[in-house]
């Protein structure tokens, strides 16, 4: 999860929240491409989830990148929480899952590179102290109790409200793991059309990225346990936000729907105010009672746009949120996969094309049966494996379009980092599928195996 903001300009106007947003209007030469993934952490003789303190811990882990690889710590009071370099970080979630945020890159090459370096940097570390690390949305065998709370000041006061809203909250902060990716927009009417495409679509990601079938040690029923959780996680800030196809919709419409989101916090000098189901309307007024008679900095809003959880989310950016984490080769097709529908005009028209007749009820639908059933899932005649065939080629065509060579020019584009994707189409099977083959095949139901088959 996001590291919080400092300082910043007072907010004295209304107008500034919606700018902040559009500040982050570029021209399509400084668009970048930020790539994010999450992976479980754990003991490989006990196969028990990493602490944060100990000779095989998370703690152990960070101070190993940082001595080896030279990152920077990033410190919460006395508790190293995270690392910084070269524009990326690695940080917590909150139950103790190992994040890169990668660094703004302009080609999938480079940001696959990244993932790679940073997973070899990982393992070369855990090998030493005996922990492995492994990709899936959610936990496969362990129950809430044994994933510890990392030690982080918003993570302490979210867990309390979690546990008061929806049902699966505190299993979404430290059960599950997720790839996302973070996109540019030129405008504001470029926000719009990639905002809504990237709802819509949402769903053919949870399918094509489904790798969540076990939870608490056996099958749970579902391709993506994980997308199933987020559903039932907090109302007022999931879900496919269906005002986004409103006319009308923009920056202003996405400050009057974050403002409606309840806070959980203010961070000022290192610590985080509780503010759990505070109004940051009032904090605009000096009315907020954690902090009576001051009013917010922009860092403040930069904060609280970090605890809007929708399918995809809209900062200064726009993050693609609906795909479970997942193997090696999925860390690099998530973003060339978003790269290929938004960031070629032809590709995000032909995607606007694809999805601009379906109404709420059609996309809500997709997303339910998309966690439940994977690329086998169907809505009103529309059948997932056609949705997703469609959008991996519309893609395939807007990164043909890009035209942007790797590995010094011998390949001339980016879109063999959709093979994995193409293969999932043509036997109709995603990681969630293959897992469960394994489960009733060769593991003979010892979900243990899963460590030893599918670690990094």
């Amino acid at each position: 999860m996001s590291i919080p903001q400092s300082g910043g300009a007072p907010i004295t106007h209304h107008d500034q929240l919606a700018q902040y947003l559009a500040d982050g209007c570029k021209p399509k030469e400084d668009w970048r491409i930020g790539t994010e993934h999450e992976k479980f952490g754990y003991c490989k003789d006990s196969l028990k989830p990493l602490p944060y303190d100990g000779d095989r811990s998370i703690k152990a882990v960070l101070e190993g990148l940082q001595h080896r690889y030279g990152w920077a710590p990033v410190f919460e009071g006395p508790h190293i929480i995270g690392l910084e370099k070269d524009g990326a970080n690695v940080s917590l979630e909150p139950g103790g899952a190992l994040e890169l945020s990668g660094a703004p890159l302009e080609t999938i090459h480079q940001t696959c590179d990244e993932v790679n370096t940073h997973l070899a940097e990982v393992k070369d570390i855990a090998d030493e102290i005996g922990v492995g690390f492994i990709g899936l949305g959610a936990a496969p065998i362990w129950s809430h109790e044994e994933m510890p709370l990392m030690p982080k000041g918003r993570y302490k006061l979210m867990n309390a409200y979690m546990e008061r809203v929806g049902t699966a909250g505190t299993s979404m902060m430290r059960r599950t793991c997720t790839v996302q990716v973070n996109l540019d927009f030129e405008s504001e009417a470029d926000m719009v059309k990639k905002m809504r495409v990237a709802i819509a679509l949402q769903p053919a990601a949870v399918a094509l990225f489904a790798n969540s079938p076990f939870f608490e040690g056996t099958l749970n029923g579902h391709k993506s346990w994980r997308s199933r959780i987020w559903r039932h996680l907090d109302d007022a800030r999931t879900g496919m936000i269906p005002f986004v196809f409103d006319e009308g919709f923009g920056f202003e419409a996405w400050v009057q729907y974050a403002l409606d989101v309840p806070m959980y916090f203010v961070y000022r000098d290192g610590e985080y105010i509780d503010a759990l189901g505070m109004s940051f309307r009032d904090f605009l007024k000096g009315e907020l009672p954690a902090l009576p008679g001051e009013k917010p900095l922009m860092s403040d809003w930069a904060d609280h746009l970090t605890t809007c959880f929708p399918e995809a989310r809209l900062k200064k950016f726009i993050e693609m949120r609906g795909a479970d984490g997942g193997p090696w080769r999925r860390l690099c097709a998530l973003p060339a996969f978003w790269v290929g529908l938004t960031y070629d005009q032809g590709a995000l028209d032909a995607a606007w094309d694809l999805v601009k007749d379906w109404d709420a009820e059609t996309r809500e639908e997709l997303r339910v049966a998309a966690s439940i059933h994977g690329l086998q899932a169907e809505v009103n005649g529309l059948r997932m494996i056609d949705i997703a065939r469609e959008a991996v080629a519309i893609s395939e065509a807007g990164l043909k379009a890009r035209a942007r060579p790797g590995v010094g020019g011998l390949v001339p584009d980016e879109t063999h980092f959709l093979n994995a994707l193409k293969e999932s189409i043509e036997t109709g099977k995603v990681p969630a599928d293959e897992l469960v083959d394994d489960y009733n095949g060769r593991w003979n139901g010892d979900l243990t195996r899963i460590f030893a088959d599918h670690a990094y």
